[in-house]
């Protein structure tokens, strides 16, 4: 008896495979705005994903905590500045999240 390959998922399956930290619409434009950029301030990314500082700084906070990205706090002058940049483990995880998307799309019948 020959071993056959194992079948492709089906696209509902690859796309519940993704990374749902990443896949919340907010969090999705946060990462894709920094996987484009070497950093960002906290006000860019205000202006740029339209969401308010509250929700901004939690959604921050927990791409953080997965370490997807880094968080510095300095001073421009006597103005507080918060600067983000994507990690290592962030562009990784991105990239991997990306990859999945183009997978599931692929799988979908015209």
């Amino acid at each position: 008896m020959d071993a056959q390959p194992a079948p492709e998922p089906a696209p509902a399956a690859a796309l519940a495979e993704v990374d749902r930290l990443i896949h919340e619409p907010a969090r999705l434009a946060i990462m894709t705005l920094l996987y484009t950029l070497e950093s960002a301030d906290f006000l860019f990314l205000l202006r740029q994903t339209g969401l308010s500082k509250g929700n901004l700084s939690s959604h921050l906070a927990r791409l953080e905590a997965a370490r997807y990205i880094s968080i510095e706090k300095t001073f421009r002058g006597k103005l507080p500045l918060t600067i983000c940049r994507l990690t290592l483990v962030g562009r990784q995880a991105f990239r991997a999240y990306r990859d999945q998307l183009k997978r599931a799309v692929a799988q979908m019948p015209e």
